[in-house]
């Protein structure tokens, strides 16, 4: 784990080095790199993640189900279309099932069956509109008021719910798509896209999964697809406040020059760190 941890260190900060370099040398470990080196060297450890990744995903479905298939919910985003491809790899594309879930009508739903179509993978559309509808309107003939987190919290559950059901009828388990740049600042909902059985991504930053999707020849159109939060049309960044790139420097280097980000970031992770953890219980 602490090599792991290095590696990803190493990789986030020779990224940042590379996107920051005034001129065409720069040292690393008193070593002096030219960016085409750095940029070899980046790819060398995305590489060697990669194959880690693979490798503990074999490892998993050894030890929890050597026949099952993974299930693999589709948004066409960086997230899902990097933990398709690694199962992919990991188990062959007969393994690997995507479920594409729109709330009616999605707008960059393409992206999610180009992922698809990319790998070869049997998919299957779930629309939850219906189900989202369903209970919303039953919520509201019960006299509730339907609060705006609920708008937005109850698709990623129905989802989740979906998943499950497509896994226990398909012999699967579920993959979680979650990044750690997102859980750090609690951007997942618990129960809905923060569940799974088993999840790839959940320590590697943003900028870390782009890289691993590279490394896997995913289309550039969806390692660098902007996620969009799909009620506003605001991007996460825009909700959030600040780019992943600043908070995944964060993470990794403990830098950050913004003094009010740093206080929202480091007020989110406390706030949210819930959501990470098993439900609090007695002991008996």
């Amino acid at each position: 784990m602490e090599q792991k941890g290095r590696a990803e260190l190493l990789l986030e900060g020779l990224k940042t080095r590379i996107k920051d370099a005034p001129s065409q040398t720069m040292h690393q470990e008193n070593a002096v790199l030219d960016r085409e080196e750095l940029l070899r060297l980046v790819d060398n450890i995305a590489e060697v993640v990669k194959n880690d990744l693979i490798e503990w995903i074999r490892k998993f479905f050894r030890e929890n189900g050597p026949d099952c298939n993974a299930i693999v919910g589709i948004s066409g985003g960086k997230d899902s279309s990097t933990v398709a491809a690694l199962c992919v790899e990991a188990l062959g594309r007969d393994k690997v099932i995507g479920v594409l879930m729109p709330n009616h009508v999605q707008k960059d739903i393409n992206a999610a069956q180009k992922l698809v179509e990319h790998l070869g993978i049997e998919n299957h559309t779930i629309n939850i509109r219906d189900s989202f509808n369903g209970i919303i309107s039953q919520m509201e003939l019960n006299g509730m008021e339907v609060s705006e987190q609920t708008i937005i919290n109850l698709p990623p559950r129905i989802r989740m719910a979906a998943l499950y059901a497509v896994s226990q009828s398909n012999h699967g388990r579920v993959a979680n798509t979650c990044n750690l740049s997102e859980d750090w600042v609690g951007y997942a909902t618990r129960y809905g896209d923060g569940a799974g059985d088993f999840s790839p991504l959940s320590k590697l930053t943003v900028a870390e999964v782009k890289e691993i999707g590279r490394s896997l020849n995913l289309p550039d159109e969806l390692v660098d697809k902007v996620p969009i939060d799909g009620l506003s049309n605001k991007t996460d960044e825009d909700n959030l406040g600040f780019s992943y790139d600043v908070l995944d420097r964060y993470i990794r280097t403990g830098e950050i020059e913004d003094k009010k980000i740093k206080e929202k970031i480091d007020y989110l992770h406390e706030l949210n760190k819930f959501k990470l953890e098993l439900m609090p219980h007695f002991e008996f």
